[in-house]
């Protein structure tokens, strides 16, 4: 919004408070000398880039691989029950519901503290630890022989996946400037798409396992995965890195050229802080917190009901076989992935964010309004493909947004366990909306998301959009001026996103 001609004069003082805020934060690093010194604007960019692309490589592939791991086990329940586990184990559809809502119970409560963890303990001591823990559990889900074991083994799978997703989220904000972060966040998230491409093909092929060794090809699911999470686990002690200034992997100057690149970019996640209980109120008290929150709840309350049950939808469309309904899973996902990635690339160029999210709400809107009320299975899965790619762009871009707009080192960990928790215990919801009795046509379900969608990812968005518009504008017109009248450089860094010279990315 453009300042009128009464704005002037504030604006002014803040763009000297800009200037003088940047060289401050560049200043933190008084310590480190600067690697470039000296060298041209062009020699400095080719540096930067070549930096950006050593980072890229060592970081987005294997965490990407490790959420598409996680995704993988946490979902091919739904592959599994279409291949007869409730039928061997002889649970009813409510406790087939069941045993998707406990993950969602324990996943969601510790994710909060996740963060808190993954700072403390280091990312490459906790994520190989916890990989390693739900692999064992994936394991131990092929093993089962009832409802009792099944339901304790979900309850510790959510347990120990809760710190990966929240985890890397904040861990890769740690690394990439704001206007960087979007399209590696998709990237990685991207991985939860092509888990139900892959996972579809995985499931028909494993399947054709049935009766080796005694057991079922749907436990040859749990049991094959769960060994293969286990192996990359331990692969993972070597290729998962610290933050960047301890990463290994990066010479002494190029760890400086990161620390400096994110301090240019008003950012102080990467540093050593200690924690502090005022770190946790700051994120509480931050209206951005809840708002993220509903915005996140609607996109992911939607995810978790479209990847248990797709293959239940696309199974009871024209009552296909399990096979083909496995494989008829993978285009929509594929679609999903390829629309992620874009999205993220365009939100990072354009940092509107916001219009981002609304633009793929609409895309699920239609989906799944197609799903209710359309009679051709060719429509009913046009649908799928739409509401695919309306979920899982928007997750994404979600997390980037509200990562762009919390700054501090605890307080963005802290408030990205808070919108990824509330989110996921949603879950709970997601789990129990599919119903037996319901199908095929599944109007309860379908209803349930496209409520989620209208409600909390198209009006959330809306409605956080408009309120990151109003601060910016005020914050340019210096009407937060005053917030740092009477502080030092040091107190006003402190602020975060606070600092009246902080824009909020839209």
């Amino acid at each position: 919004m453009a300042a009128t001609s009464d704005d002037k004069p504030a604006v002014a003082s803040l763009s000297d408070t800009e200037r003088e805020l940047d060289s401050a934060a560049l200043d933190k690093f008084a310590g480190f000398e600067d690697p470039d010194a000296g060298l041209s604007e062009e020699e400095k960019a080719k540096i930067d880039r070549k930096l950006l692309w050593k980072l890229d490589l060592r970081l987005v592939p294997w965490l990407s691989l490790l959420y598409l791991v996680s995704f993988l086990d946490r979902t091919n329940i739904g592959n599994a029950k279409i291949d007869g586990l409730s039928k061997d184990l002889g649970m009813t559809a409510d406790q087939y519901n069941a045993t998707l809502t406990i993950f969602f119970v324990s996943y969601s409560v510790f994710e909060p503290l996740t963060n808190i963890l993954l700072k403390r303990l280091r990312p490459s001591i906790f994520i190989p630890s916890i990989m390693l823990a739900w692999g064992i559990c994936m394991t131990c889900m092929g093993l089962v022989k009832n409802y009792s074991g099944l339901m304790a083994v979900r309850w510790f799978l959510g347990l120990s996946e809760a710190g990966l997703f929240p985890g890397v989220g904040y861990f890769l904000s740690c690394w990439y400037k704001r206007s960087e972060f979007g399209v590696r966040m998709a990237i990685f998230f991207s991985a939860a798409a092509l888990a139900g491409s892959f996972g579809g093909l995985l499931a028909a092929a494993i399947a054709k396992m049935d009766g080796v060794g005694g057991k079922p090809g749907w436990a040859w699911i749990f049991i094959l995965e769960g060994l293969v999470t286990i192996v990359i686990g331990f692969i993972s002690f070597w290729c998962v890195y610290d933050f960047p200034d301890q990463a290994t992997f990066l010479s002494p100057a190029d760890r400086t050229r990161v620390l400096r690149r994110l301090a240019a970019d008003q950012q102080s996640s990467a540093e050593h802080e200690e924690f502090k209980m005022s770190y946790f109120w700051a994120s509480v008290k931050d209206w951005k917190t809840w708002t993220g929150a509903i915005i996140y709840m609607g996109a992911d309350g939607s995810l978790y009901a479209f990847s248990l049950f797709v293959p239940t939808i696309i199974n009871e469309l024209v009552s296909y076989s399990s096979i083909r309904a496995q494989l008829l899973s993978v285009p929509p996902y594929a679609a999903a992935a390829i629309l992620t990635i874009s999205i993220g690339f365009i939100a990072d160029r354009t940092r509107q964010r916001g219009i981002c999210n609304i633009a793929v709400s609409l895309l699920g809107m239609v989906g799944f309004g197609m799903l209710l009320g359309c009679e051709s299975p060719g429509a009913r899965y046009a649908g799928v493909f739409l509401g695919a790619m309306g979920i899982y762009p928007a997750i994404a871009n979600t997390i980037s947004w509200s990562s762009n707009n919390i700054e501090g080192v605890y307080k963005r960990g802290v408030s990205l366990g808070f919108i990824i928790g509330w989110g996921n215990l949603n879950g709970i919801v997601s789990s129990n909306i599919y119903r037996e009795k319901d199908k095929p046509r599944f109007y309860p379900g379908h209803g349930v998301v496209l409520g989620y969608l209208v409600l909390f990812l198209f009006g959330g968005s809306i409605v956080q959009y408009m309120l990151l518009r109003r601060e910016n504008s005020k914050r340019r017109r210096g009407e937060r001026d005053q917030w740092i009248e009477g502080l030092d450089r040091s107190q006003i860094e402190l602020l975060g996103d606070k600092r009246p010279d902080f824009l909020y990315t839209l």
